[in-house]
This record gives C-alpha cells, sequence and structure tokens, in this order.
C-alpha cells in the first residue's frame, strides 16, 4: 500500500488556499437517476464558469512564476508538484514544468520520471490534455492527478478500459479505433522507463509522427494513466453536444452546464458524445 503522504499534504494545503482565496473550489452537483448510469459521472456547475477557463486568446502564464500558495513540492529539478485553482475534487494536482515546456510538444523522459516519482507514493487517475483541441486551457506542459484510495474506483470507465487491454470487449465500440492501450508493469522496480516507452509505442500505433524527427505530433490527444494501464486517444475536437471533453470525458466524467445536451448522455450514453471528438 503506497503512503499517500503527497495526498495528505495536498489536503493539508488545500485547506489554507482554499480560506486564503489562492483555490476556489468550482461548486457542482451530481446528477441522479432513477436509472443506475455505471460507465459515467455527471456533475452541474451550480455556479459560473470561472471567466479565466472560458477566455480565448493570450493570458498570462499561471505557471512562470507558479502562485507559492499552490506549491506542494519539487518533484525533481525539473517539475513542482501544485493544486489546481479551479478544483471539482479538492485535492485536485498539476505537474508542471518548472521552465516553458509547450503543451502541444512530445513529452519526454524526465516527464515521465517525474510521474512516475508521485505515483510511487500517491496514486490515482492522472491525466493530460496535448492541445486546446484535446481540452488543455493552458500552452505550458501540465500534467493532472486525481487522488484516489486503493479502495476507490478509478474512473467510471475503468473497467472499458480493462475490457480493451485485455480484448475481452466485443468491437462494437465507435472510439476504440481512436485509442491506443498498454499494460503498466507491476515489477516493483519499473521506472519512468517503461512509461516513457509505452507512450512512444502508442504515438506509433496511432501515427502521431516521428519523435526523432518532427517537434510535435501531428495530431491532437489525451493520455490517461492509472496503476493498471496507460492509454492514448487521439482528438480532432474539444466540444460535443454542449460539452467541453477533455481526457477526463474518455474517463467517464462530464461537467454539465445549460448549453450540455444532458438528454442525449443520459439516454444513449457517453460513447455518443465521445465519437463527435474524436
Amino acid at each position: 500500500m503506497k503512503s499517500q503522504f503527497i495526498w495528505s499534504r495536498a489536503l493539508e494545503i488545500s485547506r489554507k488556499a482554499v480560506n486564503c482565496g489562492a483555490v476556489i473550489p468550482l461548486n457542482t452537483i451530481k446528477y441522479k437517476s432513477s436509472e443506475e448510469c455505471c460507465d459515467f459521472e455527471l456533475r452541474f456547475l451550480k455556479s459560473p464558469i470561472p471567466k479565466y477557463l472560458i477566455e480565448y486568446g493570450p493570458k498570462r502564464n499561471p505557471f512562470i512564476p507558479w502562485d507559492s500558495r499552490l506549491q506542494i513540492q519539487p518533484i525533481n529539478d525539473k517539475h513542482t508538484l501544485i493544486l489546481n485553482k479551479y478544483p471539482v475534487q479538492i485535492g485536485h494536482m498539476l505537474l508542471i514544468t518548472n521552465t516553458w515546456k509547450p503543451q502541444n510538444g512530445w513529452l519526454n523522459k524526465d516527464d515521465f520520471e517525474a510521474i512516475q516519482n508521485v505515483d510511487n507514493d500517491t496514486t490515482g487517475l492522472w491525466f493530460f490534455n496535448s492541445s486546446k483541441e484535446a481540452g488543455a486551457s493552458q500552452p505550458h506542459r501540465h500534467f493532472q492527478l486525481l487522488p484516489r484510495h486503493f479502495t476507490e474506483s478509478i474512473c467510471p470507465r475503468f473497467d472499458w478500459f480493462c475490457s480493451l487491454l485485455n480484448n475481452t470487449k466485443e468491437n462494437k465500440s465507435e472510439i476504440s479505433h481512436c485509442i491506443s492501450i498498454r499494460q503498466r508493469s507491476k515489477n516493483e522496480n519499473s521506472s519512468e522507463c517503461d512509461l516513457f516507452s509505452s507512450y512512444k509505442s502508442m504515438i506509433d500505433e496511432m501515427n502521431l509522427g516521428d519523435i526523432d524527427i518532427i517537434n510535435k505530433p501531428l495530431k491532437p490527444y489525451n493520455l490517461l494513466i492509472t496503476s493498471e494501464w496507460i492509454a492514448l486517444i487521439t482528438r480532432k475536437t474539444d466540444r460535443s453536444n454542449g460539452f467541453s471533453i477533455n481526457a477526463l470525458g474518455f474517463a467517464g466524467y462530464f461537467l454539465g452546464t445549460k448549453r450540455s445536451d444532458v438528454d442525449t448522455l443520459i439516454k444513449f450514453g457517453p460513447e455518443k458524445i465521445l465519437k463527435d471528438v474524436i
């Protein structure tokens, strides 16, 4: 069992950051259905989306420098772990590069070393949005972690990805052709090299380009990383049926607003929404 020291520290710092206004939690309410919706979780915003999250055009880089009130701890000499300023879940963390690295560039071994270092202590659902078309709100490189206790479900579509990995799911999905998935090593000595090798293998499978020749992928994409697997999803746009879709949409998490076609999601399920963004 992992120590989860980092998560405990994140929660402690979150309490202080909320009190001083450095963290502004998004006020949401979870949708409750008379039928059990086991492959997605729908929440509604009870307050307006912060302008900062929906404004387009030039913005100040919030990570250079980052707000010291949000800092959890340095991870290595190239990455720092901070709190998400606008979380739905308290303790939502961002792993950022200390200096400018483009979100839409190739990830490198140092990035996966930092992820592995955090993951050795606190795990959960990691996700990455490579560009605006994949749901990114910032061009400065950052990874996101929603921590989970070992008894908690990682995400609503965790079992779907496991069945895709094990080739046990009937091939009727409308989105599986845009997903590449790899098993994570169970070896205690597994390292960032394993994650980086999987990343490069998935890039090749999905024809995103040669990491040694071109300076960025040919297509936008998302990453989802759990203790069991790492998955890459290619993208073409960030919106469908009034929903803004980042990597969490493929994990089964949807945030509804007044513009969202909630009826379609509830009636047909998440793949009806997701197939339009790949």
